[in-house]
């Protein structure tokens, strides 16, 4: 087995194999996702939140820049007429632009250079090598919304690349998740004010694999921004949740409070 196909043998063992962890997603994931709903996966990488989504009954657009994790989610999702794949990236412009991949740990390639500069000498990024670059198409989440349609979610996880993502966004969406980490917590920030800027949105956060957002649940944007700067730096990563407060029947989130 070449380095890289065991490098994504790797993060389908990470990613398929919890099924532990695959129960929580799939009830976090519930909170926001029903039956005929649209999802977007951006950043699908191996499709393991892609799967939730369809468990769920939700149609998904899945968007994933790399060539060879494409490919495997081409076969992962084969005769499923609910999911629709794109190879591309996203950002706020639609155009091409240079993927920095990291061969060994795939899950991990960005398109975004300050990050890979923030985890030089960082000890929780110790090892990690962006040996590999791509020019990959991009496109943007308002021509993703032309294409498809208007999604009930969307989940992005493109590591430090969030706030250009949602810079290509201009209405308001019903609900969404993104990553932040403490590596890169100014973008994080950016992307809370963004959606801060598109609408009336409360926020709240789930940390690592958890898959539950955590006390006190959901806040408001300067609550949001708050529990951002407290994070510890062990805490690494996680994913923050926003609703949209006037999003028809499910506007109140409160209810969904654990």
């Amino acid at each position: 087995m070449t380095p890289r196909a065991a490098a994504l043998r790797r993060s389908f063992d990470i990613y398929w194999r919890d099924m532990a962890r695959a129960a929580r997603m799939d009830a976090l994931n519930a909170r926001f996702v029903k039956k005929g709903m649209l999802a977007f996966d951006i950043g699908a990488h191996v499709g393991d939140r892609t799967a939730s989504f369809r468990c769920l009954g939700a149609r998904v657009v899945a968007v994933e820049p790399q060539p060879r994790i494409f490919r495997a989610l081409q076969l992962v999702f084969r005769g499923d007429a609910g999911v629709t794949l794109e190879r591309s990236a996203v950002a706020d412009t639609e155009g091409h632009a240079r993927l920095h991949v990291n061969s060994a740990n795939p899950t991990v390639s960005t398109l975004n250079p300050g990050f890979i500069a923030a985890a030089a000498g960082n000890p929780l990024w110790t090892g990690q090598r962006w040996d590999e670059g791509l020019e990959v198409p991009v496109t943007t989440l308002d021509a993703l919304i032309a294409r498809h349609g208007t999604p009930h979610f969307v989940k992005i996880d493109v590591e430090g690349h969030e706030a250009d993502v949602l810079s290509g966004l201009s209405v308001p969406l019903r609900a969404l998740s993104f990553e932040i980490t403490t590596l890169r917590r100014d973008v994080g920030h950016a992307c809370v004010d963004r959606l801060s800027h598109l609408g009336d949105y409360v926020f709240a956060l789930s940390l690592g694999e958890d898959h539950a957002l955590r006390p006190p649940g959901w806040v408001d944007r300067d609550a949001m921004h708050t529990m951002l700067r407290a994070l510890p730096d062990a805490a690494n990563s996680g994913d923050v949740f926003a609703w949209h407060r006037a999003s028809g029947v499910d506007r109140d989130p409160l209810r969904y409070l654990p």
